[in-house]
């Protein structure tokens, strides 16, 4: 009997000890994967943000990793692109956006050595119709399938520039060897993501040529989203992630720091690199439905794409969400 009694103290004092770890057993668990890039680091503070909800959080390289293991069920939710989301759709898979995140990130780099004036498009034209007719074309990468990627075929477009056509196209899937392209003469443009866009600058292996929002996505990055049977069969649980985004974004936009650390945390890269890395960084939470349209129609027009999915992408994007965890109508939220 004393040994009972003794045991049941050691128990009570245990649980007392350690009333955190006892009330984890208890929440639900959800996985959550994202991307390496500055704006998307972020979403590896999110198992802070929630009481309520164990958040299991993941990095993968590339937004494209993430996208693969939402839809093979490997995660619950996921951070992409807009641009992913909209691929998605074309190839039939079950995905729905039901928050935004952190938009901005990308900027097009080119070689020290190479005469160009910042923001010179009719001068980056003219070189490219130059390399072109010499049988040498102009050199410009991206990682296939990211925002940076469809951000410069945009611009281009708009330009007059055909990608397909009138430039050498160079695929870098990990956006952390493209300071590395650049510096051995592989390329000679590049479209990158911050906070590897910052770093190139300042190691001076290339400078800035252009921010390339002009085209249909505009600064569009970031979406979470998340499978219809997730949110059939774990709607608080979805809620509770939409309310820690939600949190997120209001930690970003009022703490620089924890900014800098988790970048400096997920890529080694120095403080003056993460910082510069933010100048090119918005967070949002906002869903903007207007601009998903276009950049699903951009993307159908660049030939990126099978079909026009607009129908699709206004159909999928459920913003009871963010209604719920900001206290906000959706015709505040982007709708």
């Amino acid at each position: 009997m004393r040994l009972l009694k003794r045991l049941a103290v050691m128990t009570a004092l245990l649980l007392l000890a350690a009333p955190d770890a006892a009330l984890a057993q208890d929440r639900s668990k959800l996985t959550l994967g994202f991307a390496k890039c500055a704006h998307c680091m972020p979403m590896g503070l999110m198992p802070e943000l929630s009481d309520k909800l164990t958040i299991e959080a993941t990095n993968f390289t590339t937004g494209n990793d993430v996208l693969t293991a939402l839809v093979s069920k490997s995660i619950d939710v996921a951070q992409v692109t807009y641009l992913h989301y909209v691929i998605a759709l074309d190839k039939g898979f079950d995905v729905v956006a039901i928050s935004g995140q952190v938009n901005g990130g990308s900027e097009i780099v080119v070689q020290p050595g190479l005469n160009l004036k910042e923001g010179d498009w009719v001068g980056f034209k003219a070189l490219v119709a130059e390399r072109k007719a010499a049988g040498k074309p102009l050199k410009v990468a991206a990682s296939r399938g990211s925002a940076q990627d469809i951000h410069l075929r945009g611009e281009l477009l708009l330009n007059g520039i055909d990608a397909n056509k009138d430039i050498q196209f160079v695929n870098i899937p990990n956006p952390a060897d493209h300071a590395a392209a650049l510096k051995a003469g592989e390329v000679e443009v590049i479209c990158t993501v911050e906070p590897f866009a910052s770093q190139i600058k300042l190691a001076n292996v290339g400078k800035s040529f252009a921010l390339p929002y002009n085209q249909a996505a505009g600064k569009l990055t970031n979406l979470i989203v998340t499978r219809s049977d997730v949110i059939k069969s774990r709607p608080k649980d979805v809620q509770e992630t939409v309310n820690a985004v939600v949190k997120l974004v209001d930690k970003l936009n009022g703490n620089q720091q924890i900014w800098v650390d988790v970048i400096n945390k997920y890529t080694g890269l120095d403080e003056a690199v993460a910082l510069a890395a933010q100048k090119n960084a918005f967070p949002d939470y906002k869903m903007y439905r207007a601009s998903t349209l276009a950049i699903a129609k951009m993307m159908s027009d660049l030939k990126y794409i099978g079909r026009d999915v607009s129908a699709d992408a206004e159909k999928f994007m459920d913003y009871q969400f963010l209604v719920e965890a900001t206290r906000m109508p959706k015709s505040e939220l982007g709708y």
